[in-house]
């Protein structure tokens, strides 16, 4: 069985952190998908697909993975950039600023 350990994304959605702290294990597909000739949906036998476990760190999930002889590979997470402005919401509308604000 081969897997891969990752620490997931933050939504795109939202500015918060949530879920991306712990790392994951996830398995790789072992073959392709089948489609249902009537109905047309997709389906497969493989059900290791459908495991997703989370670990506190990275290390953990490296120790599970060899202690149950699964093929892992770790994907480094890129660091995120800090996202400070330099001045709130508020300052948009201060009588002396450089340029003014318009609607």
């Amino acid at each position: 069985m081969k897997a891969r350990i990752y620490r997931p994304a933050r939504n795109a959605m939202q500015s918060g952190t949530a879920n991306t702290k712990n790392w994951v294990l996830e398995f790789t597909q072992s073959r392709g998908r089948d489609v249902d000739p009537l109905m047309g949906w997709t389906s497969s036998a493989d059900t290791q697909t459908q495991v997703r476990m989370s670990f506190p760190t990275k290390e953990a999930a490296l120790e599970y993975a060899e202690e149950h002889g699964i093929e892992a590979t770790v994907m480094i997470p890129k660091p995120r950039k800090p996202n400070i402005r330099p001045r709130g919401y508020g300052e948009n509308f201060v009588p002396d600023r450089r340029v003014p604000w318009t609607h």
